[in-house]
């Protein structure tokens, strides 16, 4: 019979604000996601400088793909999660966290974890200045970019925000699904950003590895750490939802 019993909720939050919060979750071992996170800055950063052009024959191999409506879609992809629209998506998506959970603390954590994560990796690329496939020996150039390419920004971005909606969503119904379909986006975008050659696979591989390792890290300081401290997304006593 109480496998039959429904599951109660805490009076006064919806169900859809109980399903977003998993985000908030501590973390069970704290200092080794932090410790993770360091010692990956410190690894991939250091890796970056030795790569050079080990992996140009498997950029020039993806771009031979770089054409049609397959060179379309990559073309599309990579512009869709650029600097600036990412942005906005992230701010749009943390905007409606907000308003269906009526909680502030699960919006910011996931906006949070995702900035931090991401951010970062642009001042690896400026150190490390890795440069991007030569546009003149690639069968089908992309448009030359200006500014270095390990890791690659995209691909940080789009493994981050997949990353922080599985842990934000992690005790809803859409767990299995965002799982899913956010590991499908970061493959398409890893062979988009390979295809169009902005970017060596070796580039698109680190940043994966980057976001899986760094994230953890991250949303440790940012959530379990940093934003108790910050007086509006303090957990009210009694662990009521702090209402917008």
């Amino acid at each position: 019979m109480t496998a039959d019993a429904p599951q109660l909720r805490p009076r006064g939050r919806s169900a859809t604000a109980t399903d977003v919060v998993g985000i908030l979750e501590p973390a069970r071992y704290p200092l080794v996601s932090v410790a993770v996170a360091v010692i990956a800055v410190v690894v991939i950063t250091g890796v970056g400088f030795l790569l050079g052009t080990v992996d140009l024959g498997l950029s020039k191999a993806l771009n031979t793909l770089h054409t049609g409506a397959l060179g379309a879609f990559t073309d599309a992809v990579y512009h869709v999660i650029s600097p600036a629209p990412a942005i906005g998506i992230t701010v749009v998506v943390v905007a409606v966290i907000w308003w269906r959970s009526r909680d502030l603390r699960p919006a910011l954590a996931f906006g949070g974890t995702i900035a931090i994560t991401w951010v970062p990796s642009a001042v690896v690329k400026e150190i490390v200045h890795r440069a991007r496939p030569d546009v003149a020996v690639l069968p089908h150039p992309f448009a030359v970019q200006p500014d270095p390419g390990y890791p690659s920004g995209h691909t940080v971005y789009i493994t981050a925000f997949v990353i922080a909606l599985i842990w934000l969503l992690r005790d809803s119904r859409w767990h299995r699904t965002v799982l899913v379909a956010g590991t499908a986006a970061i493959v398409v975008v890893f062979f988009a950003v390979s295809i169009d050659a902005v970017h060596y696979p070796t580039d698109a591989a680190a940043s994966i590895l980057w976001s899986l390792a760094v994230a953890p890290g991250v949303r440790v300081v940012w959530v379990d750490w940093l934003m108790p401290r910050i007086p509006f997304l303090r957990k009210p006593v009694g662990g009521r939802a702090v209402r917008s």
